[in-house]
């Protein structure tokens, strides 16, 4: 899928070499405030390094490639989301995601994790979905909290950046999980 609508003023799109531009002047207008969660931050440091980082993308083979989208809202671009450790034998895979500073609070990021986790069990036929958030990070972790996912506890130093550990908190959904709360909500 190329493009999800979230709403009349949201959508994902999956990622392009044409967005290396915009994407990369995100990272450099916001790398202080990414850089305090985001470990890949420090090494995007030039306009090829993004560059780099989509063809890695564009060019894995489909079986073991991560489905990466851009979010926009309003015509502007406002974030990535996608999943990554695709596993298509256990039909699980990992949401991860990040938001420019400006578009904080606005319930963005939330309504693309949820068209996300729709698509993974609706169209790539996942049984379980994970979310893996720096301990600390409350706005990034107060999304799988909104959405249903339960916490199975923390994966201790499971990241390193900017000099030192830190512990993930670990969320998952269930396809089952999913399907019960649609049928609650009657979506």
């Amino acid at each position: 899928m190329e493009y999800l609508q979230i709403d009349d003023h949201t959508h994902l799109e999956r990622i392009r070499m044409a967005h290396a531009g915009i994407v990369f002047e995100a990272i450099a207008a916001n790398r202080h405030f990414l850089r305090r969660w985001l470990p890949f931050v420090d090494q995007t440091r030039t306009l090829e390094d993004t560059r780099q980082y989509i063809k890695m993308l564009l060019s894995a083979p489909e079986k073991n490639r991560n489905e990466v989208f851009t979010l926009w809202y309003r015509g502007e671009f406002a974030g990535l989301a996608g999943f990554k450790e695709m596993d298509f034998i256990n039909h699980r895979a990992e949401i991860g995601y990040w938001l420019v500073e400006k578009w904080q609070g606005k319930g963005l990021m939330t309504a693309a994790v949820s068209k996300l986790s729709d698509y993974g069990f609706r169209n790539l036929n996942f049984n379980r979905i994970q979310i893996r958030v720096a301990e600390g990070n409350l706005r990034s972790t107060a999304i799988p909290g909104r959405l249903g996912f339960t916490f199975e506890g923390t994966e201790r130093e499971g990241e390193y950046h900017t000099d030192r550990y830190f512990n993930l908190k670990v969320y998952s959904l269930l396809k089952k999980e999913w399907i019960g709360g649609i049928l609650r909500r009657g979506a």
